[in-house]
């Protein structure tokens, strides 16, 4: 199979413009310790840094993705590129948290870079070369966070976390560069209005539900700011669906929402997002602890940590890339097996994580597994959403995936909290949130075959007339 010069431009641009948003999701991780103590501020507020950027990659993604199908995707993405590149030069200027945290809020519209790319393959790719290329790009975010872990290791270690965001700045102008290039106009867009009123709704029902995961560990679960928080957030729910249900051109088509597939896709990237938060969090951590009494770890400095993750990273992209193959099999496998091999990495690592190769290993095998979830999630949409419904559809798939990644962040974080005796924690504490992505991957294997949209039996296919 031939690949054209057009193509494989298209694919460049858009794969170094999710590298360059997939590494900055998780760039900051191994730096929020040196960033409280060289910004003079607490580490409920370098959390902040973290969180803003989440808190905002959910708001505005599915409004950026809905733009990019009524107004052309190439014309939003290099505006998204522009924007990015703003709030990275911003970052990389800040004299204080707050200007830090105003920076990673204008940074999280670089999400939607992702939905926007799988809008831009869809319609500008020939159906035989999309699956490949879909792996790719998904493989390349799921990479790209876990890469994101070694820069920002290697960049607070040996010089400044500026250069964290001035790498950023960089990748964005360049992806704005290569997509002004490359990427064709969109050949055609979907009538409609932008659907505002609903995109506020939207945007504060996630603001309310994300602020209270996040101060949930701070406030108390139980308290009344954090129980207001989830009250206001199902509230604004259930009226952004009333309005969405009478809306001529709605952000979410509730309909297409129940529809189990998508309900199933979209539950399965909420369980992927907080699957792989245990990892982010539980991985490093290990890794730089002062070995305790019980041998729960390494001593490693934050670049060493990053690169014990590096063979689970790079597992990812052949994962993702073979999803085209073992979809002409059969639809089902891509989803199920990975989040069986997800199981398998968790359990292993569950049972045995007290030496350097078990990490490297067991992580690999986890690697694998979210390389092939990351790849079948655009192909499941893309099977079952029209073309000019997938940016908005798979922001939506992202921004379920933000949610998980925030609920898999603050599990985490309050199974560490409520296991530490002072600085260490306890080898039980890993071990419990190995255990617990295990669990939540055993429920992705579940819920995988309901994503699959079956084919029409053969009664009720249109009789064939004869001759």
């Amino acid at each position: 199979m031939t690949v054209s010069s057009r193509d494989s431009g298209i694919l460049a641009a858009l794969v170094t413009a999710v590298l360059g948003y997939s590494l900055m999701q998780t760039v900051v991780v191994p730096a929020l310790g040196l960033l409280t103590r060289e910004l003079g501020t607490t580490p409920t507020w370098s959390a902040w840094i973290l969180s803003a950027f989440l808190l905002s990659s959910a708001v505005l993604t599915p409004l950026l993705g809905r733009m990019g199908d009524l107004y052309g995707r190439r014309k939003v993405m290099i505006g998204v590129l522009a924007t990015n590149a703003v709030g990275m030069a911003g970052a990389a200027l800040a004299q204080n948290v707050g200007q830090l945290i105003t920076a990673r809020v204008v940074q999280g519209a670089a999400l939607a870079v992702v939905p926007l790319s799988m809008a831009i393959l869809r319609e500008s790719l020939p159906r035989e070369r999309l699956p490949f290329a879909m792996g790719l790009v998904s493989g390349i975010v799921g990479a790209g966070a876990g890469a994101g872990l070694v820069v920002g290791g290697l960049l607070a270690d040996h010089l400044s976390w500026r250069y964290l965001f001035v790498l950023g700045a960089v990748l964005a102008l360049i992806s704005l560069l290569m997509v002004a290039r490359w990427v064709p106009a969109s050949p055609r867009t979907t009538s409609g209005r932008l659907d505002l009123p609903g995109a506020a709704l939207l945007g504060l029902s996630l603001v309310a539900v994300l602020l209270a995961l996040t101060q949930g560990p701070s406030w108390g679960w139980t308290s009344a700011g954090v129980l207001g928080l989830f009250a206001l957030g199902v509230l604004l729910a259930v009226v952004l669906i009333a309005v969405e249900r009478v809306r001529r051109d709605p952000l979410i088509d509730v309909a297409e929402l129940a529809d189990r597939p998508m309900l199933a896709t979209h539950a399965a990237a909420l369980l992927f997002g907080a699957g792989s938060y245990f990892f982010y969090l539980a991985l490093p951590l290990f890794a730089q602890q002062e070995p305790g009494t019980d041998g729960a770890g390494f001593g490693a400095t934050i670049t060493v940590a990053g690169l014990l993750m590096l063979p689970g990273m790079l597992a990812i992209i052949p994962a993702g890339m073979s999803v085209g193959r073992i979809s002409a099999l059969s639809s089902r496998w891509p989803l199920a097996g990975g989040f069986l091999l997800f199981v398998a990495g968790s359990a292993l690592l569950a049972l045995a994580h007290g030496a350097f190769w078990q990490h490297a290993v067991f992580y690999a095998v986890v690697g694998a597994g979210s390389g092939l979830v990351m790849g079948a999630l655009p192909k499941l949409i893309a099977d079952i959403v029209p073309l000019e419904r997938t940016g908005t559809a798979n922001g939506l798939n992202n921004i379920f995936r933000t949610v998980g990644s925030v609920v898999g962040s603050q599990l985490a974080a309050a199974v560490i909290a409520s296991s530490s005796r002072g600085a260490s924690v306890p080898d039980s504490a890993f071990t419990a949130l190995f255990w617990l992505a295990a669990v939540v991957a055993v429920v992705g294997v579940a819920i995988s075959p309901l994503a699959v949209r079956r084919p029409a039996p053969l009664s009720q296919e249109p009789a064939k007339t004869g001759v």
